[in-house]
């Protein structure tokens, strides 16, 4: 119990922490690390932001459930850690190309 709570509090708060740090952020928030979204190539920098920063703090949002949920059963956190996981590998990126294709300028260059 004391492992779980030690792993999944940090990671959890990590992964909402992305969210905040994306909602504050004045530049625009890229997705994967080495990629940069240029200024000029977003339509609206705060809303995208906004948005990026809601899709970061719905995930977080699976870990969190898992972590309160493993206090209580271990096994059903673990199932809904691994469930979430699996089921958001495919849907971050998609949820991301919304994101970056709504608010993306027409014209960039």
């Amino acid at each position: 119990m004391i492992v779980w709570l030690i792993i999944m509090i940090p990671v959890s708060a990590f992964i909402t922490g992305i969210g905040v740090y994306a909602w504050r952020r004045k530049k625009p928030m890229w997705f994967w690390s080495g990629t940069k979204v240029r200024e000029n190539e977003i339509s609206d920098v705060p809303a995208y932001n906004r948005a990026n920063a809601i899709m970061w703090i719905c995930y977080s949002a699976v870990f969190w459930l898992s972590t309160f949920l493993g206090i209580w059963n271990e096994t059903a956190g673990g199932i809904l850690l691994i469930a979430g996981c699996l089921i958001s590998a495919p849907v971050l990126p998609m949820v991301y190309g919304k994101i970056y294709n709504k608010y993306r300028r027409r014209n960039a260059s």
